[in-house]
C-alpha cells in the first residue's frame, strides 16, 4: 500500500458511545495500526441541539479505556466540526463559483407536499429542480447534479460493487437556509481536507455514499475507499438497542469487563481470522485486515463475552489484575490493600470470575471480616467444642516463629493429631472462622495472605460467636 493509510472515527456527541460505534471505532484503530498509519478522532457536533460537552467527555472516556489512543483530533482545535465552519463555506462558495451548486428558495410546506405526494404514489422523492436555473443569490444551497442517467458506482471493501441509479438521487442540500452546512457536506469536506483514505463506517451510511461521492466529483477531489460494516443485532436478529440489555461502552466497563476482553469481544463481531476465538491487542493488530469483516451481521451475544472475559482475567499477572480489581474494591466501600498484596488475595479466583465485580465478590472475604457464618456450617462447627478447638489453635499460631503456608500447615496437623481429628474438620472450622464461608483457596495459603493478626482476631471472633446464646 503506497500511500500513508489515514482513517477516521467520527462519532456525534448526542449520548454515549454505544458497542456498534465502539467496533466501528476499533475496526478503524486495528486498520491503522495494522498498516502502521493514522487514526484520527473527529467529533461532528453540528447538531447543537443534541450535543453536549458532557457526551463528548463521555465517548472520549470509553475511547481511553478501551485503549484505542488516537493519533490526531481533541483537545487539539480543529477537530470539531463547529470549529470547521469557515473550511465548509469555502467550500460552498467553490461550488457556487464553478455552477456545481445553486440557492433554492423552495418553501418548506411545497418540498413537504410534494413529499407527501411522492409517497401515495410509491415513488422515490426527488426535488424537483424548480430552482436550478433562477440564479438566486440566497437560500439553501444544493448540490447540482448531473443528470446523464449514469449510475453511481460504489466499491466497498465489504460489500463489493454497488450500484445506485441516478433516479434515487436528487440535488440535495449542502447549505440549509440558516447557513449551517449539512451532514453528507460536511463529512467530505472534512475527510477531502483531513486526507482520510480509508472510510470504516457502519452499514447504515451506505446509503449516503453515492450523495457524497457525487459532492467528491463536484470539488474536484478523489474519493477515498469505502467499507461500510454490517449493524450489530440482537439475540433477536433486530438491530441491538435498549431493550436487549446495556449497550453503551461504559455500562459492561461498570460490569467489571476488562478492557482487552471487549476489544477482543468487539474484533470477533463480524470478523475472524481462521478458528482463534481469544486475542491479545498485538495479535489482532497483526492479522486484522478489513477484507475479512462479514458482510451480515453479527450477533451480541453477552455470555460469549463472560467467557472471553475470564479468559482475559485468567490470563491477567496479579499486579495488573490488582490495578484493574481497585475501582471496584473502593466502589463497594472497601479498603483498597497495597498492590503487591492485593494480586495475591486476587489471583486464585481468576480461573472461576467471569468479571471484576465477581472477582472481587469472591475475594470479599480478604477485604473484611466476616459478618455473620453460613448457617448450616455454624450450627456444626461453631459449638462449644469448637470454641475450645479455636482457643487452641490461636494458641499455636500466635507462637509460630513464621506465619506463611509452609509453618502454619504443620502446626494445624499436629494440633489436628493431638485432638484425635482429621485435618479437614480443622482446617474447616478455620477457614468458616476466617472467611464465614465453607469454600475458598487453600486455606493454609489464605491465612498466610491475612497475616498473623487480622487470623487470630477472626479467630477469637469466630470463638466468641461459637459461645454466644442462640
Amino acid at each position: 500500500m503506497s500511500e500513508a493509510v489515514r482513517v477516521r472515527f467520527a462519532p456525534s456527541p448526542t449520548g454515549h458511545l454505544h458497542v456498534g460505534g465502539a467496533r466501528t471505532a476499533l475496526f478503524n484503530w486495528l486498520y491503522a495500526r495494522h498498516h502502521g498509519g493514522t487514526f484520527i478522532l473527529r467529533i461532528e457536533d453540528t447538531d447543537r441541539s443534541r450535543s453536549t460537552e458532557e457526551h463528548i467527555a463521555a465517548i472520549l472516556e470509553a475511547l481511553e479505556w478501551l485503549g484505542l489512543e488516537w493519533d490526531e483530533g481533541p483537545p487539539a482545535t480543529g477537530y470539531r466540526q463547529t470549529e470547521r465552519l469557515a473550511l465548509y463555506r469555502e467550500h460552498a462558495e467553490r461550488l457556487v463559483a464553478a455552477g456545481a451548486a445553486y440557492h433554492c428558495d423552495c418553501p418548506p410546506e411545497q418540498l413537504d407536499a410534494e413529499r407527501r405526494a411522492a409517497e401515495a404514489a410509491k415513488v422515490t422523492f426527488r426535488y424537483s429542480g424548480r430552482c436550478r436555473e433562477r440564479g438566486l443569490a440566497a437560500g439553501a444551497l444544493r448540490l447540482r447534479i448531473r443528470d446523464d442517467g449514469a449510475p453511481v458506482v460504489v466499491r466497498d471493501l465489504i460489500h463489493g460493487v454497488v450500484t445506485f441509479e441516478r433516479a434515487q438521487l436528487d440535488d440535495w442540500i449542502l447549505v440549509r437556509t440558516d447557513g449551517t452546512p449539512t451532514y453528507n457536506f460536511c463529512v467530505v469536506v472534512d475527510d477531502v481536507t483531513m486526507r482520510i483514505t480509508h472510510v470504516i463506517r457502519g452499514n447504515d451510511h451506505l446509503s449516503n455514499t453515492p450523495k457524497q461521492v457525487l459532492c467528491y466529483e463536484a470539488l474536484g477531489y478523489r474519493t477515498p475507499e469505502f467499507a461500510h460494516v454490517s449493524m450489530i443485532l440482537g439475540a433477536d436478529r433486530g438491530r441491538l438497542s435498549k431493550r436487549h440489555g446495556a449497550t453503551a461502552v461504559q455500562a459492561f466497563r461498570d460490569d467489571g469487563f476488562p478492557p482487552d476482553a471487549m476489544v477482543n469481544y468487539l474484533a470477533r463481531l463480524g470478523w475472524s481470522s481462521g478458528d482463534q476465538e481469544i486475542f491479545t491487542r498485538p495479535e489482532l493488530i497483526e492479522r486484522f485486515d478489513i477484507k475479512d469483516v462479514a458482510a451480515s451481521g453479527a450477533v451480541f451475544d453477552r455470555a460469549k463475552l463472560e467467557w472471553l472475559s475470564q479468559e482475559h482475567l485468567k490470563a491477567t499477572p496479579p499486579a495488573r489484575l490488582a490495578a484493574m480489581a481497585a475501582p471496584f474494591i473502593a466502589r463497594a466501600g472497601l479498603p483498597v490493600p497495597d498492590p503487591g498484596r492485593l494480586g495475591g488475595m486476587l489471583a486464585p479466583f481468576r480461573e472461576r470470575a467471569k468479571t471484576l465485580v465477581e472477582l472481587v465478590d469472591q475475594a470479599r472475604f480478604y477485604l473484611e471480616r466476616p459478618a455473620g457464618y453460613e448457617p448450616r456450617a455454624a450450627a456444626t462447627l461453631l459449638t462449644p467444642e469448637g470454641a475450645r478447638r479455636l482457643d487452641l489453635l490461636v494458641a499455636r499460631l500466635e507462637t509460630l516463629p513464621a506465619f506463611d503456608a509452609g509453618a502454619i500447615e504443620p502446626a494445624v496437623r499436629a494440633l489436628a493429631a493431638e485432638l484425635g481429628v482429621k485435618l479437614v474438620e480443622l482446617a474447616q472450622l478455620a477457614r468458616l472462622a476466617v472467611t464465614g464461608r465453607t469454600a475458598s483457596p487453600p486455606i493454609f495459603d489464605v491465612l498466610e495472605t491475612l497475616g498473623r493478626e487480622e487470623t487470630l482476631a477472626r479467630l477469637r471472633a469466630a470463638r466468641a460467636a461459637a459461645e454466644a446464646p442462640a
